[in-house]
């Protein structure tokens, strides 16, 4: 499961008929103890939970994209699930 960002969108007049209606979205991944700090390229991800852009996201790759809803028959490798509200880490005074 990967946190990231929504940068952008994706608009394709042609694509596969199990894509049609579904909004496809850009999104960067992000080091949650340092968001600041990107984690590789830029994933395109069907939206499930009716996503924008600039907000943070929870992106679910290959077999699991699958799996979420209204996925199970499109060729997808990655599905945003969820839309962060926050994100709190504790750093550890050793």
């Amino acid at each position: 499961m990967l946190l990231g960002l929504i940068v952008g969108t994706v608009v394709a007049t042609r694509k596969d008929p199990r894509l049609e209606g579904r909004k496809l979205l850009v999104v960067m991944p992000f080091d949650a103890a340092d968001p600041a700090a990107k984690r590789g390229s830029a994933v395109i991800a069907v939206d499930t939970v009716g996503a924008g852009v600039r907000e943070t996201v929870l992106v679910v790759q290959g077999s699991s994209a699958r799996m979420a809803q209204g996925c199970s028959e499109c060729p997808v490798d990655a599905a945003i699930v969820g839309i962060v509200d926050t994100v709190d880490i504790e750093s550890s005074a050793d």
